[in-house]
């Protein structure tokens, strides 16, 4: 069975609260793939904590190494420091994949909300960088601050998360308020005009979802750049439903199953 640890990302010091991975005393014949997790909570909020129950599931039933980042939080902390901290992480994985038992070739990003944006972000560095990564696993992710902007949301009926909840999140991490106009890079993953050679993607959110409409968006886009990308949109889901109500209504199981499912075809794979 899977042991919870803690370790860091040395030289940085970035904690990576939450590390699971197979028991040492199981030794495996081949390294196992590893998934770095990004929690939600608008980039202002949030913890490790919230994804425990993920992450140990991932662990568990893939028998993966799963890392969950304590990046560092808006407003005290804004772009780009969130976005620094995962990276280091991603790069520490890297660089100690020896060392952990795990295959430097099977490493997925994944997150929920704006843990999802900020892996999209972070899928997009590495990229440009040259640091692979070989999948992504996007949650109602939030990819795009000029939704801010648009009037109206898509629906009239929007739970947990608000238009008003999505403007203060994006400001707070921007240092100002969304304007059309932003050409520091990835501050947005939408906002990136060029998508090609980008790691295979998962994306999973709610119709009722303020995301949805961007996340739509960015599923084709991928899809038109010539990235795999597998575009799930979950009839009457909002925001964080499946966090909720995971094995107690089907759908919300049924969604959660086709996010593990996702993962193990990226990662079990040689």
């Amino acid at each position: 069975m899977p042991t919870a640890r803690t370790t860091s990302a040395p030289p940085a010091g970035t904690s990576l609260p939450a590390a699971r991975s197979p028991d040492p005393r199981q030794p495996h014949a081949e390294p196992s793939g590893a998934l770095l997790w990004m929690h939600g909570g608008g980039t202002v909020m949030g913890t490790v904590r919230q994804g425990h129950a993920w992450c140990s599931r991932v662990a568990d039933e893939l028998g993966a190494l799963v890392v969950s980042v304590d990046y560092r939080l808006a407003p005290e902390n804004p772009y780009p420091a969130g976005l620094d901290d995962c990276y280091r992480a991603l790069r520490w994985l890297h660089a100690n994949a020896i060392k952990l038992g795990i295959d430097p070739a099977r490493i997925a990003v994944g997150g929920d909300s704006a843990g999802g944006g900020m892996a999209a972000a972070l899928a997009q560095r590495a990229h440009d960088t040259g640091l692979p990564v070989r999948f992504q696993l996007l949650v109602y992710p939030m990819l795009d601050d000029r939704t801010v902007l648009r009037a109206e949301p898509h629906k009239r009926t929007i739970y947990t998360w608000t238009p008003t909840s999505n403007r203060f999140a994006w400001t707070a991490y921007l240092g100002r308020p969304p304007q059309e106009r932003d050409d520091r890079p990835y501050t947005a993953a939408a906002r990136r005009a060029n998508l090609t050679g980008l790691p295979p993607a998962w994306i999973g959110v709610g119709d009722l979802d303020l995301f949805c409409p961007e996340d739509m968006d960015y599923a084709r886009r991928l899809r038109e750049a010539g990235v795999e990308s597998e575009l799930r949109v979950e009839p009457g889901m909002y925001h964080g439903a499946d966090a909720l109500f995971d094995g107690k209504a089907p759908s919300m199981t049924a969604f959660r199953n086709n996010m593990l499912d996702a993962l193990r075809n990226a990662l079990i794979k040689p």
